[in-house]
């Protein structure tokens, strides 16, 4: 999980009622690179994406928040399922909205793990399946992915080439 940059609201009159306005689901879909807040898969390609709310706005929970541009992020309907209503005020899920999640989350290989010490990064990576299956086995294409290219870059003699494949790289 990385760290986001939510812009200022487009639409803030759409906004009052209706949270997944067009306008404003596209400032947080460039935002969040059309991938989930969470796990960090591409959308666009599989399904439609969530605006979705980081704190529930249920009754019993925070239905004030409704239209809180501030408690809205781009989500895959897996991972929004996934939290369902496990949310707890006093562990909340981790915001990478508002916080770095590295203060929380470890990657190590194709794996997710809590921060030493942190019960939040924990229950984000349990409730959320941050490492279920199918994200394990994309992660671990990935790298395979990025440790072909870096070992194609070392293997060129020739300059041009290596340059192009860092630019891909990069």
């Amino acid at each position: 999980m990385i760290r986001l940059t939510r812009p200022a609201c487009p639409n803030s009159v759409a906004l009052a009622t209706d949270y997944k306005h067009p306008e404003n689901e596209l400032a947080l879909r460039a935002s969040a690179y059309d991938k989930c807040m969470y796990c960090e898969s591409k959308i666009s390609h599989i399904d439609y994406a969530h605006v979705e709310h980081i704190k529930p706005k249920a009754q019993d929970k925070h239905p004030q928040l409704e239209f809180d541009w501030g408690n809205l992020g781009y989500c895959c309907p897996v991972c929004n399922n996934k939290k369902g209503g496990k949310y707890d005020d006093a562990t909340p899920y981790v915001d990478p909205y508002s916080e770095d999640p590295a203060d929380h989350l470890v990657p190590s290989g194709n794996w997710l793990f809590a921060r030493m010490g942190s019960e939040r990064g924990e229950i984000t990576i349990r409730d959320i399946q941050l490492n279920r299956a199918e994200l394990l086995e994309r992660r671990l294409h990935r790298l395979e992915e990025i440790q072909a290219a870096v070992a194609a870059c070392f293997r060129t003699h020739s300059a041009s080439l290596r340059a192009m494949l860092l630019d891909e790289l990069k």
